[in-house]
């Protein structure tokens, strides 16, 4: 079946996601895992993808838990060591799937807040085609809702849209909608899929060396 449009994922895709490292490298892994023990952290982190307010939520979960209140309004306060480095490889595939005039889309879990400030530390946000934002949307993945929305939205057939999560319950919703996916277990092997899919050639799909790869690799902070 012909692919109409891509559909990326964007944390552990485009940027990597991982307050659990972040946490071992300022409290230490045995505080963190008490601490992740303690308090559900990522579901006070739906709230937020679902339109909650990124800094109220995260400031009435720490006043909920005095014990842990500095360590968890850096939920807020440091989120952007928690969403570094960007993925270079995956920034590139995005742009030469624009640069030959194939529709790229965003969907992703993520605030309203938090994506707002990453758009300030990650210019490549802004170069989608569509961005479906699950803040905006009030509904996050892997509920069919959001990809009901996505449909309606872009007006194509769900059978011609490419998507890519590293989430496997995601990526399942996805194809229980009749989409197209691929599982994201790293740059290369999403390259491969799209040159299987002859949306790009193997040249097009390799990771630039050189400055030209320096200059993907887009700040953090």
């Amino acid at each position: 079946m012909a692919v109409d449009a891509v559909i990326f994922d964007i944390g552990n895709v485009l940027i990597e996601w991982q307050p659990e490292r972040y946490y071992d490298g300022t409290i230490g892994p045995e505080r963190r895992a008490a601490l992740f023990e303690a308090i559900d952290l990522h579901a006070m982190n739906d709230r937020i993808d679902a339109g909650g307010d990124f800094q109220q939520t995260v400031y009435d979960t720490a006043d909920a838990n005095p014990q842990w209140r500095a360590e968890i309004r850096d939920w807020h306060d440091r989120w952007i060591e928690m969403a570094r480095p960007a993925i270079p490889h995956s920034i590139e595939l995005l742009k030469a799937l624009r640069s030959k005039g194939v529709p790229v889309f965003a969907l992703s879990n993520f605030g309203i807040g938090s994506f707002a400030f990453a758009e300030t530390q990650y210019p490549f946000l802004k170069e989608f085609d569509r961005r479906y934002i699950s803040g905006h949307m009030g509904v996050i993945k892997p509920e069919a809702a959001i990809f009901e929305q996505v449909e309606a939205d872009c007006g194509l057939r769900p059978d011609t849209l490419l998507f890519t999560d590293d989430r496997e319950d995601n990526v399942a919703a996805a194809r229980a909608r009749g989409w197209q996916t691929h599982l994201f277990r790293g740059a290369e092997g999403f390259a491969d899929r799209l040159v299987e899919e002859g949306l790009l050639s193997a040249r097009e799909a390799v990771l630039p060396r050189g400055p030209a790869a320096a200059d993907l690799a887009v700040p953090a902070a």
